[in-house]
């Protein structure tokens, strides 16, 4: 078995054909969790989760670009974001249903800034929304899904992640080393959860020096079809410093699909992938690499085995 631990088939992608590709996936062993990005996709995620009785999954929460408006244009689709800001008790009396596991994708982007605006007030709005986020992980005691992408060139948008980390959630116990230089506070307002916060890094694109702080913290490390057509070798250079109980596996379809069907929609089963690309990358078998990230996985979203 393995666990796509993000994907998005919640999203417009699938709308003719969102529920034969999620049985595709369980058919061929794959179990899934649904993100969502803003309050429509997350509605959707649970709605589409409600359906399976088992192996479907959804997280809810807020991606940084969707708190302001903007053109974006990712993978082949051109879309407008919608500005909204976070409402924690709608969003928490979403996150009460039984399918959600998670919170997010939230965090920091800043490599798809604004071309106009005032780029500091968007990374406040963008850190308002994130540190919201934690706190309701916290107080549901839910997985929180990050979305961390710097300015090019840069671990930006990293740093400040951490930093923002370590101060909402880990002041109540002694901080780990961790390096950056925060861009923007944000409003206090830690979660009443027990217990440390479990967190991942979803489709980490950083350093592995950052990759690295990361993993001190606590945090998982997800890694998709990127791996399987990075050139510059830095996948390969974060994958061995993430440790073997820290790796979990993700397709963010419809983005970023996994060598061989470069250039095709991805999808949830596609997932195997880029589960037989990390094997061969670390010199073991793939069904060893499956039980592996699927214990992680099940771990970190506090999943039932099986």
């Amino acid at each position: 078995m393995l666990i796509d631990t993000h994907a998005h088939v919640n999203f417009a992608a699938y709308k003719e054909d969102a529920e034969p590709t999620i049985h595709r996936a369980l058919d061929e062993g794959v179990n899934l969790v649904l993100v969502g990005t803003q309050i429509d996709t997350s509605r959707q995620a649970v709605q589409m989760a409600s359906k399976f009785q088992k192996g479907v999954y959804a997280a809810i929460g807020i991606h940084p670009v969707h708190t302001y408006s903007q053109e974006l244009d990712e993978e082949e689709t051109h879309f407008k974001t919608r500005e909204e800001k976070f409402d924690y008790e709608e969003y928490k009396k979403l996150a009460m249903h039984d399918k959600v596991v998670g919170i997010g994708e939230c965090g920091l982007d800043y490599f798809r800034l604004p071309t106009d605006g005032d780029h500091q007030a968007v990374k406040k709005m963008q850190a308002e929304a994130f540190v919201q986020q934690i706190k309701l992980a916290r107080e549901l005691d839910k997985t929180l899904i990050i979305h961390s992408r710097s300015s090019k060139g840069t671990d930006d948008a990293c740093l400040d992640i951490l930093e923002i980390l370590k101060r909402e959630t880990l002041s109540l116990n002694p901080s780990p080393r961790g390096g950056g230089k925060t861009a923007e506070p944000s409003p206090s307002g830690r979660g009443q959860g027990e217990g440390p916060l479990r967190f991942v890094l979803h489709s980490y694109t950083g350093s592995p020096e950052v990759a690295k702080m990361f993993v001190e913290l606590g945090s998982y490390v997800s890694f998709n079809g990127i791996i399987t057509f990075d050139k510059t070798g830095n996948q390969e250079a974060v994958l061995k410093v993430v440790p073997d109980d820290k790796i979990v596996l993700e397709t963010d379809c419809p983005y970023l699909t996994p060598v061989p069907h470069r250039g095709k929609r991805n999808e949830p089963s596609y997932v195997r992938f880029v589960a037989e690309h990390v094997a061969g990358l670390k010199d073991i078998g793939v069904e060893e690499l499956a039980a592996l990230t699927t214990r992680n996985a099940e771990r970190l979203l506090h999943l039932s085995p099986g």
